[in-house]
């Protein structure tokens, strides 16, 4: 079984984030990115299969020089060969169709990714990619059990959780579930020595146009100051809550 694990290079959460150009450009300095955590359960649930299957793993990335430090940490974690798309990822259509460029040329059975970037949460790359390569979708996967080409996979719903009988090629869009935070893997020093030598493979984008731009960024606005309110002046309460909170 050949899988393909997409990796998004994002920012980690404890970074202070900043815009610039009239906040229409992301400020990179002193940002430090990481493998996207939607991303990282799925290729810790790649190395599983590696493991017990005997799978091979490539991860990609669609994105410039800069985002091979986060390949370069998946291959240390356990994948076999990485590549990089050499283009901005900018618009999620376009980075669909990247994708489905290299899961063309690879002949992969399992495409795994993250449901979503941490970053701009559009969850739609995975959905796109599916039906450009006309593959099996399932997503919000947090359980997968492959079984020569068929699947079983439980995907979290509305109040519970569904479980599905598929085949592959596939493409899932994993989260936590589909293994637990305890199982992610820290690269140690004899993984890190041997990603230095795994192949790391740069191709150029095929033609897509941007679907979509961004015209600004904005901050959420600041919290207001807090209000104490005598314990005894419950109409005072009832009055903030109702006027100015608008909340009753």
């Amino acid at each position: 079984m050949k899988i393909l694990v997409c990796i998004s290079h994002v920012p980690d959460t404890t970074s202070k984030i900043n815009f610039t150009e009239n906040d229409t450009k992301f400020d990179t300095n002193g940002v430090q990115f990481v493998i996207n955590p939607y991303d990282e359960f799925s290729l810790t649930r790649a190395m599983w299969f590696k493991e017990k299957q005997g799978a091979t793993v490539t991860v990609v990335n669609v994105g410039n020089a800069s985002t091979e430090p986060t390949l370069r940490k998946a291959l240390a974690i356990g994948a076999d060969d990485a590549i990089r798309v050499n283009m901005e990822a900018v618009d999620g259509l376009s980075v669909a169709k990247q994708l489905a460029e290299v899961v063309k040329n690879g002949g992969y059975d399992l495409v795994l990714a993250g449901r979503e970037s941490i970053d701009y949460n559009g969850a739609m790359v995975p959905g796109m990619l599916s039906s450009l390569i006309d593959f099996n979708f399932v997503n919000g996967c947090i359980d997968l059990e492959v079984d020569g080409t068929s699947v079983t996979a439980i995907r979290e719903i509305d109040g519970g959780n569904e479980t599905l009988s598929t085949s592959l090629p596939l493409v899932i869009g994993g989260q936590k579930g589909i293994v637990e935070e305890k199982d992610l893997r820290i690269p140690n020093m004899r993984g890190i020595m041997m990603a230095r030598k795994k192949p790391l493979n740069v191709v150029e984008p095929v033609a897509a146009e941007n679907a979509t731009s961004i015209t600004s960024f904005e901050k959420p606005a600041p919290k207001g100051t807090v209000k104490l309110i005598d314990a005894d002046n419950v109409d005072e309460l009832i009055d903030l809550l109702h006027n100015e909170a608008k909340v009753i």
